[in-house]
């Protein structure tokens, strides 16, 4: 299926107005999420987390007394989606399940008139959420590590770079965009869990298929233009792709986000991530990655222009 023939927009021909664009997104979402943080899921945290539905709506300030009054002082309480649906999180030690057995209780002595039933329940110790926090990075590296070398033997090396540039800026972005949403709509209830990772790493598999489907593209016209320069191939590239991107990136996008619509608050942070991901992986792809491997390019030629010249010189 092709939705748009014989297309000639300048998409490289404004990349320096979106690097400005990039910036200002990948700052402004780091400052927050440096200043304010994510709420890091119980996977990280460590502690024990417990979800509670009630038979009638209840006060957060009730749930939190009694939390107070069975000696679970600072427990992190907040609805999940009613008033009905109560989480309720808390690093507290403990073995076994001591700390769920103390949460119940002191519901059942301290919120009279209101019986509930439990959802959930998640315990992590602290040990294994340092050691899943520290996995999550590494095979975030590790996964941008192993596309470069693909990407560099595949493609000329400085492809594989614009790729992983381009899988770089997505990540920043998307999280720069959790903190933004984490910050002014805390009713959203992101946190740093590991659905959130799963997200990252679907994203970065699938924003380094759509550049590579562009790079190929532009391989194969470099070829069948070899009389035009790489701006004018990579733009006829891009154009000639964009039908392809538009219906992948579109119909994974109404997916996701669907998802995030009725997919309850299981899903909602792994298809919050997701969604902003496609939208992040779709633009880099364009404005990043190719932007970076045109750059690259004409410093390229106009550096091996000058060495001719100079040679030129001192041979005359």
């Amino acid at each position: 299926m092709q939705f748009f023939h014989n297309l000639q927009i300048d998409f490289l021909g404004a990349r320096k107005k979106f690097y400005v664009v990039s910036a200002v997104m990948i700052i402004a979402g780091l400052t927050l999420f440096f200043t304010k943080g994510i709420t890091l899921g119980i996977d990280f945290a460590g502690g024990t987390e417990m979800l509670v539905r009630f038979q009638n709506d209840v006060r957060i300030d009730d749930v939190r007394s009694a939390m107070d009054k069975g000696g679970l002082v600072g427990a992190e309480i907040k609805t999940m989606g009613s008033e009905k649906d109560i989480l309720i999180r808390t690093a507290e030690p403990g073995e076994g399940t001591s700390i769920s057995d103390k949460i119940k209780e002191s519901l059942t002595q301290n919120v009279s008139g209101n019986s509930y039933e439990v959802l959930r329940i998640d315990k992590v110790g602290p040990k294994i959420g340092k050691e899943l926090r520290i996995s999550a990075i590494y095979a975030t590296i590790f996964s941008l590590i192993a596309i470069l070398i693909y990407l560099a033997f595949r493609f000329e090396f400085v492809y594989a770079l614009g790729a992983v540039l381009g899988l770089f800026h997505d990540v920043l972005i998307t999280l720069g965009m959790i903190a933004i949403f984490h910050t002014f709509f805390p009713g959203l209830n992101l946190e740093l869990n590991s659905g959130m990772v799963a997200a990252f790493l679907t994203l970065i598999g699938f924003s380094v298929n759509d550049t590579v489907i562009v790079f190929d593209r532009i391989r194969e016209n470099i070829k069948l233009y070899k009389s035009e320069d790489i701006f004018t191939v990579m733009n006829r590239s891009i154009n000639t792709t964009l039908s392809r991107t538009v219906i992948t990136s579109g119909t994974v996008f109404l997916t996701v986000f669907i998802l995030l619509l009725f997919g309850g608050e299981v899903n909602r942070t792994f298809a919050f991530t997701f969604t902003i991901g496609v939208l992040t992986g779709t633009y880099s792809s364009i404005y990043v990655a190719s932007a970076f491997v045109v750059d690259i390019k004409k410093r390229q030629k106009k550096n091996k222009s000058s060495l001719q010249g100079k040679v030129a010189v001192s041979k005359a």
